[in-house]
């Protein structure tokens, strides 16, 4: 990816840099019922507040509790239980002063200094030095607010800000409901916090300062709020000389002062100075929109898999009398999103720059379920979804409108992002529901105050409609919004504010997914014959389709008490008490295909298989009916932000499982696949490109490594596409009928170098994988070499007498704690080498920790690999 940052010249004015800072450290907190005084008080730097404990801003209540060790972590075994939930004690019990001392001198001339929150959950009060700032209580999770405090600045530059943080009211009875009762819905707010069935309920609902707070300096006039479009037309290639794109651009103008002001609204863009003349009015707030530029020759955004995620940085200024009074900075790249309607799907089809996306997605809950939210743990996570050959991620409604650290990680590597306000279907009404407190017609109307939603809505529309990832709004969660909300978002607000994006009322709307099946509309949710990923056809633009995830047993062991490392009996029916509590569903039969389980260790070793087939077949069955049944898949869920054992890639840990390496392959941009069904050897091309001189290849080996040459023919394949090359049924059921066969699956490009390789495990006759109960070991020669800083190339190679080295898991750790090194990025994971092959695989890490290599597989003995 290459990065275009445009450099800004002033060369006749005075520029000054734009000025904020966070107030991120050197928090205090205490509870309301310690504390017998006001605002007006607490916020003079003579009060007390010495023995006060140390608090986490950004955070949350809870977050402080647990980081003074007040309260256990509510992410191992049952220690949520532990925590007194906010039902039971009252809201006062969780209601927070917080305090910062800052320093801050009280500007000359026209100089102003403003004090902005991101986001607090859910009401508060914020004084400074002895005044009280907002003349009404704000109210609100996704507003952010913005304050003049210039005269409120003491005039030596010490400071005490005090802000006392309410919770959500109703705060909602989690009596096991999705939502619990539900009347959390009655909240402009997350709504995950009462519980559902991924997660625990956050005993606290997430109350406090739980996004950034800044200090912002300016000149007279403030720019706020400043909006680029980009217009791509026609249909663009990713390599060569670009027609122009157009843009358009705006912003806010604040002007702070009582007196009238005249200045240049202005920003550069490929060299070129796009100017306005503007006059404000004092106090006057005015959107003013600048000329309208066409961008020669650019250099164009495009989705992970398809180009490069070019990024353009763009600042705006307001100048007045040559000096620069303020300025934001905008990152943003130019591309448009189109969408269509495929007739015969029946369903919603993107483009971006003109060229049709498949969309392969993840549904995305939130980075962590307590919002200790961070650029690094945003970026990890992407980057997954990025390896993951993914394209897009939908961000559930019943949590946030995302931060901007997470769409910049979306820019970088090139997921397009779907949006849902905050709706669910469980909370808001569409079903009976005998744990919700109020009936359907009630909880339709959600929540209490429209008029807050809706506002809220402008807001985060404002802060993040800048980043090329954000391609879809959505009204809601399996709803829409009530009506008088979901016509003022659709007619008024995103037309005017973001007229160039898609907006679907609901995630299982019939104008992106016509619903022609019956049932809801998405699903299902639980563990499939992979087999059913190919034969059945669901719906056209599944936003929810899902199955299992359960962690290996290192990852288990991190939040798994040891006397409950017990694995599920499915055939018993019993399952542990704690493995209940974070949510396990049921793996069914599946496992025990495999063999007698041994332990706990040797149950997650063979869940791991059946992670990657679940999730190879998923990808591979949708990609199969590519724009005839399907116009795009979102996988529920891909990621979770508590100990959950279910619907993940990667553990909270970030520790990766064999579902993200089944899925990165079934999702290969050049894929090639065999049809269960009927056996059928297909290839996939999700490129813009057609695939010419392709020379599959395929063969079958026995358990002993013994090879049966099938066949090896050219082919090629027009751009995004599937091609349907020849059936292996009959020689597949004739080779597997005793101990099963695994089957070899390659595509070389002219170079011969390896396009794409798949190998699949097939059972024996009665469904059982005899054949690799006792499949002999298989000792591998290896090595590993530092390429660079971070960057470590593992190379196994496996004995031409050998059988295959079965599904090998490569892992990074600390070689003086043999610990893994968290996060990590492999190229490649859970892999199987043919006799005779050799397999490279880039780790890619940021400790600083002596790495040390670890590999084990099904046949191959867990052996250490010291780095060159």
């Amino acid at each position: 990816m290459k990065k275009i940052t445009l450099i800004f010249l002033l060369a006749t004015q005075a520029a000054i840099s734009q000025n904020r800072y966070e107030l991120n450290s050197g928090w205090v907190c205490a509870g309301m019922g310690s504390v017998k005084t006001t605002g007006e008080k607490i916020s003079v730097s003579s009060y007390p507040v010495k023995s006060w404990m140390p608090a986490t801003v950004p955070g949350t209540v809870l977050t402080s509790l647990l980081d003074n060790k007040k309260v256990p972590d509510p992410f191992y075994g049952m220690n949520n239980e532990k925590i007194p939930d906010i039902y039971t004690t009252g809201r006062d019990h969780y209601t927070y002063w917080f305090v910062k001392d800052f320093t801050e001198k009280a500007p000359q001339g026209n100089e102003q200094v403003w004090l902005q929150f991101r986001g607090v959950n859910y009401s508060c009060d914020i004084f400074l030095n002895g005044k009280k700032v907002n003349a009404k209580r704000h109210y609100g999770m996704f507003l952010r607010q913005n304050y003049n405090i210039t005269r409120l600045l003491n005039s030596n530059g010490a400071n005490r800000l005090a802000v006392i943080i309410y919770p959500i009211d109703p705060v909602g009875n989690p009596n096991g409901g999705q939502g619990g009762d539900g009347t959390i819905a009655r909240n402009v707010s997350h709504q995950y916090v009462a519980g559902w069935d991924w997660i625990q309920p956050i005993r606290d609902r997430n109350t406090g300062i739980w996004d950034k707070v800044y200090i912002e300096k300016t000149g007279s006039v403030n720019v706020k709020n400043p909006h680029i479009v980009t217009h791509v037309p026609g249909i663009r290639k990713v390599e060569g000389e670009q027609q122009p794109a157009q843009i358009l651009a705006s912003a806010e103008l604040q002007n702070a002062t009582d007196k009238k002001k005249e200045g240049v609204l202005q920003y550069l863009i490929d060299g070129q100075t796009v100017k306005q003349n503007v006059s404000l009015e004092p106090g006057e707030v005015k959107e003013v929109n600048l000329p309208a530029y066409q961008l020669n020759n650019p250099r164009l955004w495009w989705p992970s898999g398809y180009g490069p995620q070019n990024l353009y940085t763009v600042k705006f200024q307001f100048v007045e009398n040559g000096t620069v009074s303020d300025e934001e900075t905008v990152t943003t790249g130019v591309r448009e999103i189109q969408t269509s309607w495929n007739a015969t799907s029946r369903s919603k089809q993107i483009a971006v720059n003109g060229q049709k996306i498949f969309i392969k997605g993840g549904n995305w809950i939130i980075s962590d379920a307590m919002l200790r939210l961070s650029d690094k743990r945003y970026d990890a996570e992407i980057r997954y979804h990025r390896d993951m050959n993914l394209n897009l991620i939908r961000v559930w409604g019943g949590a946030l409108l995302e931060r901007p650290e997470f769409f910049n990680a979306c820019d970088r590597y090139g997921l397009l992002v779907m949006q849902d306000f905050w709706m669910s279907g469980d909370c808001n009404g569409r079903w009976v529901d005998p744990k919700k407190s109020e009936d359907q017609w009630t909880r339709r109307k959600y929540p209490n105050d429209h008029a807050l939603f809706l506002n809220s809505v402008v807001d985060q529309v404002k802060m993040v409609r800048n980043h090329p990832s954000l391609a879809i709004w959505c009204g809601g969660n399996e709803i829409t919004p009530p009506d008088d909300i979901l016509r003022s978002m659709k007619d008024s607000i995103l037309p005017k504010l973001d007229s160039t994006r898609w907006f679907v009322d609901y995630s299982n709307s019939d104008d992106m997914s016509y619903n022609s099946l019956g049932g809801n509309g998405d699903g299902p949710y639980g563990i499939q014959d992979p087999k059913h990923f190919w034969e059945h056809r669901t719906y056209p633009f599944n936003s929810e389709v899902g199955s299992v995830g359960v962690g290996d047993y290192v990852s288990l062991q991190r939040f798994i008490p040891p006397a409950n490392m017990q694995f599920p009996q499915y055939y018993e029916k019993t399952v542990d008490s704690v493995w209940e509590y974070h949510k396990y569903i049921s793996y069914e039969q599946y496992v025990d295909l495999f063999g007698k389980i041994y332990d706990i260790a040797d149950w997650t070793r063979k869940a791991q298989l059946v992670n990657y087939d679940q999730y190879r077949a998923l990808a591979e069955g949708f990609s199969n009916h590519m724009w005839d049944w399907y116009t795009g898949f979102i996988i529920w869920k891909t990621q979770n932000p508590w100990t959950a054992m279910r619907g993940q890639m990667y553990d909270y840990y970030l520790d990766p499982n064999a579902c993200l390496f089944g899925l990165r392959k079934g999702s290969e941009p050049v894929h090639v696949m065999c049809n269960p069904t009927d056996g059928m050897v297909t290839i996939v091309n999700n490129t813009f490109e057609q695939q010419q001189n392709l020379m599959l290849s395929v063969k079958m080996y026995d358990m002993s490594g013994k090879d049966s040459f099938v066949t090896q023919v050219f082919t090629y394949i027009e751009p995004s596409s599937t091609k349907r090359i020849l059936s292996i049924k009959e020689l597949i059921a004739e080779r597997s009928k005793a101990h099963g066969v695994l089957v070899s699956l390659q595509l070389h490009n002219e170079k011969k170098e390896v396009v794409s390789e798949n190998v699949y495990w097939l059972p024996d006759e009665l469904g059982n994988y005899t054949g690799l109960f006792g499949l002999p070991p298989s000792p591998l020669m290896t090595k590993a070499r530092q390429l660079e800083k971070g960057k470590i190339e593992v190379t196994l190679t496996n004995y031409p007498i050998n059988p295959i080295a079965f599904f090998n898991r490569i892992t990074l750790v600390d070689a003086k704690t043999k610990e893994r090194i968290l996060p990590v990025f492999y190229d490649d994971n859970y892999f199987s080498i043919l006799p005779g092959g050799e397999k490279k695989v880039i780790i890619d890490y940021g400790s600083s920790a002596e790495p040390l290599i670890m590999v084990e597989g099904w046949n191959v003995r867990m052996q250490e690999i010291k780095v060159q």
